[in-house]
């Protein structure tokens, strides 16, 4: 069983929480932990907002609280017409999140019978308490560099084994390839760009991220292998051609890595093209099919090394 770091963080703020309202003699203190543990988010920035949001809602159901408890009395009934006012109106200011951890504070108000100056101060720091420490916690985020490191060199491990298995069947016309890797790389995709929409919340003044251009970038990629893999398929015959592709796709393999070598192979990609142009026309339906196959394949792969191109500037 894995321990995560919200678990852990939860774990602490709730006790801490509830110690400093106790400390303050504070009525109702185990509320500070409730109020920290609804505080404590994956992310600094959703912690802020969520922090926020609550905070907002908690003044905001004092306010109707006394307005409403003091109007109509300390009746169920004023409950029930206190958040038919006061639910629309969190909605109103965008301050829907913060509705639970203001209920609690409405529950108090309603059982204390009476809605005094000393009372509201009470419930004021145990809201400021609560969020505090939740926020405290939330400014400690590890770090998620090391995991998306990992992400991506088994993200070109699979983009190589990809390469290569179109060259051996460009070159044997043999198909023994499970293709589980395109299984696991949509999945390790999918979970980087979750990671890295996760990492730049962690960064309050960082709008851009170092991963996240490269793994849109490597999605674009993948969906072009993916359009590679029928066109490939269909190729029944071998001819000469078909060689000089697989050689191709196999420097391609070896070239699969974080820098940008992409202009030398697009180079080799024209140089290939004219090649094709000096070669003599198909004699047969299934040679000229295979051909026109290979021309488109020469196009997606020229669509798979501009984007690299783009990515990033050159190595060479």
């Amino acid at each position: 069983m894995k321990i995560g770091y919200r678990t852990l963080k939860t774990a602490t703020g709730t006790p801490i929480a509830i110690w400093l309202a106790q400390l303050l003699q504070l009525q109702n203190f185990v509320s500070a932990g409730i109020i920290a543990l609804l505080c404590i988010q994956p992310t600094r920035k959703r912690s802020m907002l969520t922090s926020w949001h609550r905070f907002g809602a908690c003044l905001l159901a004092m306010i109707f609280s006394f307005a409403v408890f003091e109007t109509i009395g300390f009746h169920p009934l004023a409950i029930g017409i206190l958040l038919v006012l006061f639910i629309p109106t969190t909605v109103l200011l965008r301050l829907t999140p913060g509705i639970v951890t203001s209920s609690v504070i409405i529950l108090h108000l309603y059982s204390s019978g009476e809605i005094t100056f000393s009372l509201l101060v009470n419930e004021f720091f145990l809201i400021v308490i609560g969020i505090g420490t939740a926020l405290l916690l939330n400014l400690y985020m590890p770090s998620l560099e090391n995991n998306l490191v990992d992400l991506q060199e088994k993200v070109e491990e699979n983009f190589r084994t990809i390469l290569k298995e179109i060259a051996i069947y460009l070159r044997e016309g043999r198909e023994t390839w499970t293709g589980k890797e395109l299984t696991e790389t949509d999945e390790l995709l999918d979970k980087a760009e979750r990671l890295v929409a996760r990492d730049i919340e962690n960064h309050l003044l960082r709008d851009k991220h170092t991963f996240f251009d490269y793994f849109i970038m490597r999605r674009k990629q993948f969906e072009l292998l993916r359009r590679m893999l029928p066109l490939v398929s269909q190729m029944d015959r071998l001819y000469e051609q078909n060689y000089r592709m697989a050689n191709f796709f196999d420097e391609l393999a070896e070239a699969v890595h974080p820098g940008n070598t992409a202009k030398l192979h697009l180079e080799t990609l024209r140089e290939l093209r004219k090649t094709f142009d000096k070669d003599d026309l198909p004699k047969t339906r299934v040679e000229f099919e295979t051909r026109a196959n290979l021309f488109r394949l020469l196009y997606e792969i020229e669509q798979y090394l501009v984007l690299k191109k783009t990515f990033k500037p050159s190595d060479v």
